[in-house]
């Protein structure tokens, strides 16, 4: 029982000096930036006794998601109705948006691939995959659909047609030593009687002896390729052999073997790619999030500018209507004094029918369009009765500028180049690739590795007090009698020391698999430097068409606007013709729906171009800088700015 104790002590010794960062779960490098910190909360074990000591082995806690939505969302329900402005319909999507939530967790699952990868693990890969968001509500029938198809859909595709972040060629190249600390221990106890043929050597015909062994080691590996272990061995041996010196006897040795690769995996630029390339993970792991938010505004600000425009399609809807009842009750007045044909009145009453239809149609599609928007701005949807049965109002109209700002399409490609997550993503893949490919080079070198070997051995006991044979005398010499004490003081003093220096050396003759490898990290490289040429190129598209659209768009308002000018005074002199008989109610219903058909068009003509705009400022990078988001307060999902006022009167709800 002695023995064991001096054996535990000996055990905690070497855990009280192991380097601390082995047994604790570091923090990972390079997340110290508070810009680049994941708003996903990973708890450290609760503190116990030996929190130090037993913290690697308990599990970290995530804790649930927050499925409250924020107190914006309240703020501006009044009376049934929520009064959004653009500002606070964006604010809304950066603090409830699922997609931008779900979004969230990825740097804080690349954070634990830096933390794998500082422990000497294979950086994991990264998801790039992007939501691309809700589109605008469309109809079924002949009506029309003012700006009913969203930018978002637009932006989904150049949003995900790169996927970057993981590469399958991160594992290869030369091995990467461990990077933790690992204590290792044996204990073993064992009863042997073995039958002698001979008394010579152990001076009896059956050797009985028991045996304790207590073997203690820890082992670290370096990025210089260096590995470091030191062992205690301990061996307590009691037998019945009478020409033992000492029995029982306790045999120690204490050893520090070190071992240098000297051509495959030596040095710290080889040994560390995995840690640069979890850290670039982690990146992009940033701008993927980053990507999410602007991909998600875009879409919200699509959602917000077709709301409007459906509602102003209400509005012109309401008029015809009124404009047929208008007709209807003159043209039964003629028919009542004489003075008309009936069939006048039922033409009249067929289009109040079809304006009736079109109004249904206009306002259902608002309805639609305000359950959409909702689920895009709250993180239970409509499940609430107070936000389900809420009507939007928004606060904020469509305006056409009088003359359009004018930026050279060389300084928007230039903007969208420097500013893309897409681009970004891709660059720090190709810096991956150049990681890959210095770890497959030093894989193409022979093995060689110098090891340096260096123990200290100890031996003690108590004299034998067994009988000698005959002509044997007992040594009992003083410096070997005492206990486990007396074993440490011959080892640290280094009385008896065994030293050893030798290199290894192996040579793949022809080397195929290594050839193999940093063939693949080569044309994989060589294929993403197209792949980034490619999206250059994509980008350079997607901005010019963007400014045609922009361009096409202010053209068909400006047409529209004089198409609608046009059906207006045709209408009023149709109208005029009839009062003086020149013209037939016919004409004047033709008329009446041109115009219309006119006013319809112009809405949809401005949703066009406000979704065209929006297309611009996503496809230039420019959408969270030019409407005021700041990327911190997308990460923590917490907007600072305070919700806009409520007007204090606003006209009725226009679909209801």
């Amino acid at each position: 029982m002695y023995r064991v104790q001096q054996h535990l002590a000996v055990l905690c010794t070497l855990l009280v000096a192991a380097p601390s960062a082995g047994f604790a779960a570091d923090k990972p490098s390079g997340s110290g930036d508070s810009a680049s910190q994941s708003s996903v909360t990973v708890l450290s074990p609760p503190h116990e006794f030996l929190g130090g000591l037993t913290a690697p082995y308990r599990s970290p806690s995530v804790p649930p998601p927050n499925t409250a939505n924020s107190d914006r969302l309240e703020s501006l329900l009044r009376g049934g109705n929520l009064y959004l402005s653009l500002q606070d319909t964006i604010a809304l999507a950066l603090e409830n948006n699922l997609d931008i939530a779900i979004q969230r967790y990825g740097p804080a699952i690349a954070d634990a691939g830096v933390l794998q990868a500082e422990a000497g693990g294979t950086a994991p890969g990264v998801s790039t995959s992007v939501t691309a968001g809700p589109s605008s509500a469309t109809v079924t029938s002949s009506g029309t659909t003012p700006g009913s198809t969203s930018s978002a859909s637009a932006s989904a595709s150049s949003a995900t047609s790169t996927a970057v972040g993981s590469s399958v060629l991160t594992s290869s190249g030369s091995a990467i030593p461990s990077l933790d600390p690992m204590l290792t221990g044996t204990w073993n106890w064992g009863h042997s009687t073995s039958p002698q043929s001979s008394a010579f050597v152990t001076g009896t015909n059956f050797l009985v002896q028991n045996s304790t062994l207590a073997n203690f080691g820890i082992q670290k590996g370096f990025l210089t390729g260096t590995t470091v272990a030191m062992g205690l061995n301990n061996t307590n041996t009691q037998s019945n052999n009478p020409r033992n010196d000492f029995n029982p006897s306790t045999s120690s040795s204490l050893s520090l073997t070190i071992t240098q690769h000297l051509l495959q995996g030596f040095g710290p630029a080889i040994n560390s790619r995995q840690i640069h390339i979890a850290k670039n993970n982690r990146e992009v792991s940033d701008l993927t999030l980053k990507l999410q938010v602007e991909t998600t505004v875009a879409a919200v600000m699509s959602l917000y500018w077709n709301l409007v425009a459906f509602n102003e399609n209400v509005r012109v809807a309401k008029e015809a209507v009124a404009a047929a009842t208008r007709l209807w009750e003159d043209n039964k007045r003629q028919v009542e004094v004489g003075t008309l044909a009936p069939i006048e009145v039922t033409r009249a009453e067929a289009q109040i029918a079809a304006s009736q239809q079109q109004l249904t149609l206009a306002q259902t599609q608002v309805l639609q369009q305000e359950t959409i928007l909702k689920t895009a701005l709250s993180k239970t949807g409509v499940a609430s009765p107070s936000i389900a049965d809420a009507h939007i109002i928004p606060t904020d109209q469509i305006r056409i500028p009088d003359v359009e700002p004018v930026t050279p399409i060389q300084d928007l490609v230039a903007m969208a180049i420097s500013s893309r997550p897409e681009l970004a993503q891709s660059r720090i893949q190709l810096t991956n690739e150049e990681l890959t490919i210095r770890g497959n080079r030093s894989a193409l070198r022979p093995t060689l590795d110098a090891v340096v070997s260096l123990s200290n051995n100890a031996l003690v006991g108590e004299p034998s007090s067994l009988v000698a044979p005959a002509g044997t005398v007992h040594s009992n010499n003083p410096f070997f009698i005492g206990g486990y004490g007396t074993a440490l003081s011959q080892l640290f003093a280094r009385n008896f020391p065994n030293y050893a220096v030798g290199l290894n050396l192996t040579i793949p003759l022809r080397n195929r698999s290594a050839q193999a490898q940093i063939i693949s990290a080569e044309l994989a490289y060589r294929q993403q430097q197209l792949g980034l040429q490619r999206l250059e190129n994509e980008v350079r598209v997607d901005v010019q068409n963007s400014v045609i659209a922009v361009t096409q768009a202010r053209a068909a308002y400006q047409s529209a606007t004089k198409q609608r000018v046009l059906q207006a005074e045709t209408l009023d002199a149709e109208q005029k013709k009839l009062a003086l008989g020149a013209s037939t109610i016919y004409n004047v219903i033709q008329d009446q729906q041109a115009l219309t058909q006119a006013e319809s068009n112009e809405v949809a003509a401005k949703a066009t171009y406000v979704n065209a705009r929006v297309e611009l400022e996503r496809s230039t990078g420019q959408i969270l800088y030019n409407n005021n988001i700041s990327m911190d307060e997308a990460v923590r999902g917490v907007v600072s700015r305070p919700p806009s006022p409520i007007p204090t009167a606003t006209q009725p709800p226009a679909n209801r």
